[in-house]
């Protein structure tokens, strides 16, 4: 039993390294067999950094204006993850607008320079992100932000289960993988997020919560799918992205 909670311990770990930039031991132990084991715990990091922004928003809005406290806690999450999935979603954009085709695009996301697609798709994300939590009551901005960033890990878990790589040589990236436990694992834990929402905003805000990170995050995906094929690992970023706009906006709406 021991045992197994140090390996669990471990890949939990492993999800954070990859994910964010927050500090782990050094010493990790690593494996392309242990790292895909602990895909499973991407919805949980995703809980962990909106807990974060969460945490930032609760604290600044009753120090400052509410939007300068959004805005800090948008920037709370982004040096979290060193904007692991922002940059994901530029070079995705920069690729699928520009790139006419396949091959084009995949070489345009190999570019670490950002264009125009990019730079705007980016700044009407985090624009269009601010402008939704400015709109909440501050706790409910906190809920929100826990529960998207959340829901929308999951999402980029939904994406690798079922999608093939689109690269075949020559990647950046390796590409990420889940077992079927896994992917089950991840559902629970996402599931579980949920039903926390449940609790602190209603079966209403949950649900729409999920059909809107549902939706825009699978839009996206298609949008992808028909351009080149498969995924890469920036189109990961930009599902995660689509996701967690998708669910604010979603709850916007209902509320």
């Amino acid at each position: 039993m021991k045992r197994d909670l140090r390996l669990e311990w471990t890949l939990f770990l492993l999800a954070v390294q990859f994910l964010t930039r927050l500090p782990v031991p050094r010493d990790l132990e690593f494996s392309d067999d242990l790292l895909a084991r602990a895909t499973k715990y991407y919805p949980l990091v995703g809980a962990l950094i909106g807990l974060i922004g969460a945490l930032v928003l609760w604290v600044f809005s009753a120090l400052v204006p509410v939007p300068v406290a959004v805005l800090l806690s948008m920037a709370a999450t982004i040096l979290a993850t060193g904007a692991f999935h922002e940059d994901g979603l530029a070079d995705a954009a920069d690729g699928l607008g520009g790139g006419l085709t396949r091959d084009r695009a995949l070489e345009i996301m190999r570019d670490s320079r950002i264009g125009t697609y990019g730079a705007v798709t980016l700044g009407m994300t985090l624009a269009l992100k601010a402008s939704i939590l400015m709109a909440f009551e501050p706790w409910m901005a906190g809920v929100a932000l826990i529960a998207g960033h959340a829901i929308s890990r999951m999402a980029v878990v939904h994406v690798i289960a079922t999608t093939d790589y689109a690269r075949h040589d020559g990647a950046k990236f390796t590409a990420p993988t889940v077992t079927p436990e896994g992917y089950r694992v991840a559902l629970i834990y996402a599931g579980v997020v949920l039903l926390g929402l449940v609790f602190a905003a209603g079966l209403g805000v949950a649900a729409v919560a999920f059909v809107g990170a549902t939706t825009l995050g699978q839009v996206f995906r298609s949008v992808y799918l028909r351009k080149l094929g498969g995924y890469t690992g920036d189109c990961l970023g930009g599902t995660q992205q689509m996701a967690e706009i998708g669910m604010l906006l979603a709850v916007l709406i209902w509320l």
